[in-house]
C-alpha cells in the first residue's frame, strides 16, 4: 500500500516546478520516510520509548507558548463582546491591526485582520483548525482589495471557546497564506449533560446617521444521546444596521458625499456536531453546517461614485452582496499507549458569493435588479468555490540520544476549484462566453520534533513541504527555541520561511480588472486593464523573532519580542514602467521588509495576584512595512497601538472593566499603483487617536448573565475623508505627472458612542 500523500494525483501527472532541479524524488522519499516511521514505530516504542520518558508537550503545544502568539478565551469575549465580528476584540491583540489593502478609498470600511503589517492576503483563518476560504470567492482587485467582510464572522461570538493568534516563525507549520500569521477558532465542544443557553445582544449608537446597531440572537445546546453519543448545536441570527448615506458629508445641495461609511450585516448560521465515542481512547466526529452573510448597502462602489441606481439602493437596507458558506467534516481522534495520539480530518466546504456591485455592463446578462438584491439579479459577479481539506498528524513520545522529546510527523492535501462568471473564455463548440474553472491543489507533509536538550532548554525544529500544482515545490523550515533564565525569565525565538501561492485571480489570464477612472490620461484602455499572469512565482517570506518574558508567579507578567520578516516575490498589478505603459499583468516585485516590537505587561494593583484590580497592557510598534525598491508600505498599519485593560473585579459575581486604545499615525502609498507622484487627498495620514470602552457583567444564580457597556466613550469622531468624484484626475505639475484621487489614510469611518447590553439565559 502507498502512504496516503502518494494516494492523490500522481506527482508525474503534475506540471513540473519551476525550478533547474526536481523535488519530486526529495517528496516521495520524505512521505515514503513518514509512512514507513509510522508502521514501524510501534515495535521501536515497545524496546525503546516505553523507557523513563519525562512528559513533554508536542511541538504545536510548545509553538503556543511563543511571545509571539496570544489567546483570547471565552471570558475574555463574555467580558468585551463584539457586535457582530470577531474582528472587533481581534484587533486588541498585539501585532494585529484592522487594516485596508486600498489606500485610494475603495471598500475603505471593510478593514480585515492584518497581522505584523503584512496584509489580510497573508493571514490565514481556521476553524477547529480547519481552513476557512470563502474570502477568496471574492474578486482580487488591482489593489489587491476585495469587496468582502472577511472571514471572522462564520462562527457566533457566543459560540467561541478561545481564539489562538499564531504570528511569526510559529505558524510555518500551517502552509500558504501564513506568512503574517494564522487566526485559529476554537468552538465549544459537547457537554456531558444536556444542557444549553440563548444569549441576545442590543447595542444602540448615539447618532442616528449610524443606524439602529445590531440585534443578535444565538442558541445552543449540547449533551449525551446514549453512552457512547453525545451532540452539539448552536444557531444564530443578527442584523447590523449600516450607516447613513450622509455620515461622512453632503454636497452644496444637501445630497450625500457618497463617500460611503460603514456597511451593514445580516447573519444567518446553523451547525451541528455528533461525537462518536468508539473506545475510551478513540473518538469520531461528524460536524456540518450552513451560514448566510448578506451586507446592508451603504453607497460603497469600487469607482469613486455609485451608479445612479446603486444610490437608490443605498439607505433603504438593501443587499448587494451575499455570501453562503456550507461545510461538512469527519474527525478522528485517538490515543495509542506508548505510540502517542493521532488526528485525522476531512472537510468539504462550499462557498457561494453573489454581488451586484461588481457586475460588468459589458456582460450580455444586463445590470442587477433595482430593488438591489442579489438572488436570481441579472448582471450578478457569482463565484462558486468547493474547497476539500484533508490532513492528519501522529505525536509521539520518544527518548532518543538521552533526549526527551515528543515527534510529530503529518500531512496536508487541499484542493480548490471556482468557478466565477467575471473569468470568461470562448466556447468553441457554442461561440458562446462561458465561466473558467480556476483549479489547484496542495500537498504537504511536515516533521516537527520538540526536545527537551534538558529541564530549562526545549529545541523545536521543523520542515514542511509543500508541492503546488501551478508552483511546483516549497520547503518550509523552521526552528523555535525556549530557554529558561531564572527568577521568571525565559528567552524565546524563532525562524521560519514560509510561501504563498498567488491566488486564482492573479494566475488566470481569463481574468481581468479594470483601472476604471483612475487610468491615467493618453493610456489605450487594454493597458489600464490588469490581467492574470501564469507565470507569476509563489510569494516568500523568512520570519523571525526573538523575545523575553517574564512571569513572578504572583499575576505580574510581561514580555518583549523583536519581529523581522524578509518578503519578496510580492504579487502586484503596479505598472514597472510608467514611461512605457504596456498591457498590464500581476507581477512579481521586489523584497519588503517588516520589523517592529511588540510587548505585553500585566501589574496586579488589588487583591491576590491581582484578583481584585489588575492592569493589562499591550504594545505594537511598527518600525517599517515598505517595498525596498519603491520605499511604499504594503499595508496601512498605525505607528503603534497601545491597548490597556483596566479590570475591577467588584465581587464574585460582578466585573467592571475600561479599556483604551491608542493609535499612532497612519500614512498612505505616495505614489500610485500606475507609477505616478500622488498628491493632495491621496496622502492624507490618519493622525493619532485613542478610543475608550466601560464593560461590565454580573452573574446571577444558575449561571444566568447580564453584560452591559459603552463603546466609544468619549464619542471620539473618526471619519473617511472627501476625496475626488469620479473621472480622471491624473495631471501634470511641473512636468512630473500627478495623482490626487483617493483618501489617503483616511479611508473609514470608527463607529462613535454606543451603549450595548446582553443577555444569557441557561437551560
Amino acid at each position: 500500500m502507498e502512504p496516503i500523500c502518494l494516494q492523490t494525483t500522481p506527482l508525474s501527472l503534475l506540471p513540473p516546478p519551476r525550478t533547474q532541479f526536481s523535488l519530486k524524488p526529495l517528496y516521495r522519499n520524505l512521505c515514503w520516510a513518514l509512512f514507513g516511521m509510522a508502521v514501524a514505530l510501534p515495535t521501536a516504542a515497545q524496546e525503546t520509548v516505553l523507557q523513563e520518558v519525562h512528559v513533554i508537550g508536542t511541538a504545536e503545544e510548545t509553538l503556543k507558548q511563543m511571545t509571539g502568539v496570544s489567546i483570547i478565551t471565552s471570558e475574555d469575549i463574555e467580558k468585551r463582546p463584539p457586535a457582530n465580528d470577531l474582528s472587533e476584540i481581534l484587533a486588541t491583540q498585539p501585532g494585529v491591526s484592522l487594516s485596508g489593502a486600498s489606500s485610494v478609498g475603495a471598500y475603505g470600511n471593510q478593514r480585515e485582520i492584518d497581522l505584523r503589517g503584512m496584509g489580510a492576503e497573508n493571514t490565514m483563518i481556521l476553524i477547529d483548525g480547519k481552513p476557512v476560504n470563502s474570502r477568496q470567492g471574492a474578486i482580487t482587485r488591482r489593489t489587491r482589495d476585495r469587496d468582502t467582510g472577511g472571514d471572522t464572522n462564520w462562527v457566533p461570538v457566543d459560540q467561541i471557546e478561545r481564539v489562538e493568534v499564531i504570528r511569526g516563525p510559529a505558524a510555518a507549520r500551517y502552509g500558504s497564506g501564513a506568512s503574517g500569521g494564522v487566526i485559529n477558532i476554537i468552538t465549544k465542544r459537547p457537554s456531558d449533560k444536556l444542557s444549553g443557553s440563548i444569549t441576545a445582544y442590543l447595542s444602540r449608537p448615539e447618532d442616528e446617521l449610524e443606524g439602529n446597531g445590531t440585534r443578535r440572537l444565538g442558541f445552543n445546546v449540547s449533551g449525551p444521546i446514549s453512552e457512547k453519543l453525545s451532540f452539539r448545536v448552536y444557531g444564530n441570527v443578527a442584523k447590523t444596521d449600516g450607516d447613513k448615506p450622509t455620515i461622512n458629508g453632503v454636497n452644496d445641495d444637501g445630497s450625500p458625499s457618497w463617500f460611503a461609511g460603514k456597511e451593514g450585516r445580516r447573519n444567518r448560521d446553523i451547525k451541528g456536531l455528533l461525537r462518536w465515542d468508539l473506545t475510551p481512547s478513540q473518538v469520531l466526529e461528524f460536524e456540518g453546517g450552513f451560514s448566510r452573510q448578506g451586507n446592508i448597502f451603504a453607497g460603497e462602489s469600487a469607482n469613486m461614485e455609485p451608479s445612479a441606481e446603486m444610490k437608490e439602493w443605498a439607505g433603504k437596507g438593501k443587499e448587494t452582496r451575499r455570501v453562503y458558506r456550507q461545510t461538512a467534516s469527519i474527525t478522528h481522534r485517538a490515543k495509542w499507549d506508548g505510540l502517542g495520539n493521532s488526528r485525522i480530518t476531512l472537510q468539504y466546504e462550499n462557498s457561494r458569493t453573489l454581488n451586484c456591485r461588481q457586475a460588468s455592463g459589458s456582460r450580455p446578462e444586463g445590470k442587477c435588479s433595482s430593488a438591489g438584491g442579489t438572488e436570481g439579479a441579472q448582471g450578478t459577479q457569482r463565484s462558486d468555490q468547493d474547497n476539500y481539506f484533508l490532513d492528519g498528524e501522529l505525536n509521539m513520545p520518544l527518548k532518543l540520544g538521552g533526549l526527551d522529546q515528543v515527534m510529530t510527523v503529518g500531512f496536508e492535501y487541499r484542493r480548490q476549484k471556482l468557478e466565477d462568471n467575471n473569468a470568461l473564455l470562448t466556447d468553441s463548440q457554442t461561440d458562446k462566453m462561458k465561466p473558467v474553472e480556476m483549479k489547484n491543489n496542495t500537498k504537504a507533509v511536515f516533521v516537527e520534533d520538540n526536545i527537551a536538550v534538558n529541564d530549562a532548554f526545549l529545541l523545536t525544529p521543523g520542515v514542511r513541504l509543500d508541492h503546488h500544482s501551478q508552483f511546483g515545490s516549497n520547503w518550509s523550515p523552521s526552528l523555535n527555541a525556549s530557554y529558561e533564565l531564572g527568577s521568571g525569565f525565559t528567552l524565546k525565538s524563532g525562524i521560519a520561511r514560509t510561501f504563498k501561492a498567488p491566488n486564482p485571480y492573479q494566475v488566470s489570464p481569463s481574468y481581468s480588472s479594470s483601472l476604471g477612472g483612475t487610468c491615467p490620461p493618453g493610456w489605450p484602455r487594454d493597458y489600464c486593464t490588469i490581467r492574470g499572469n501564469p507565470d507569476l512565482k509563489p510569494e516568500i517570506s523568512v520570519n523571525k523573532e526573538i523575545g523575553l518574558s517574564w512571569d513572578n508567579l504572583r499575576g505580574a507578567n510581561g514580555s518583549l519580542t523583536y519581529f523581522r520578516n524578509d518578503y519578496k516575490n510580492r504579487v502586484v498589478a503596479e505598472a514597472p514602467d510608467v514611461n512605457d505603459p504596456v498591457d498590464l499583468k500581476w507581477r512579481n516585485s521586489g523584497k519588503v521588509l517588516v520589523h517592529g516590537v511588540e510587548g505585553s505587561l500585566t501589574l496586579p494593583l488589588l487583591g491576590t495576584n491581582g484578583n481584585t484590580l489588575r492592569l493589562i497592557n499591550n504594545l505594537t510598534w511598527m518600525i517599517k512595512n515598505h517595498e525596498k525598491e519603491t520605499d511604499q508600505p504594503i499595508s496601512i498599519f498605525p505607528k503603534y497601538t497601545l491597548n490597556s485593560t483596566l479590570q475591577w473585579r467588584v465581587s464574585e459575581q460582578f466585573n467592571v472593566q475600561l479599556t483604551g486604545t491608542f493609535y499612532g499615525r497612519r500614512k498612505p502609498r505616495t505614489v500610485s499603483y500606475h507609477g505616478y507622484q500622488m498628491v493632495g487627498a491621496a496622502v492624507q495620514e490618519r493622525g493619532p487617536y485613542a478610543l475608550f470602552g466601560l464593560n461590565g457583567t454580573y452573574e446571577f444564580s444558575k449561571g444566568h448573565r447580564l453584560g452591559f457597556g459603552i463603546t466609544n466613550l468619549l464619542d471620539k469622531e473618526v471619519k473617511r475623508a472627501d476625496r475626488l468624484s469620479a473621472g480622471n484626475s491624473a495631471h501634470v505639475v511641473a512636468g512630473t505627472t500627478v495623482v490626487d484621487t483617493g483618501a489617503g489614510a483616511k479611508t473609514y469611518n470608527e463607529p462613535g458612542r454606543a451603549y450595548y447590553i446582553t443577555y444569557t439565559v441557561p437551560f
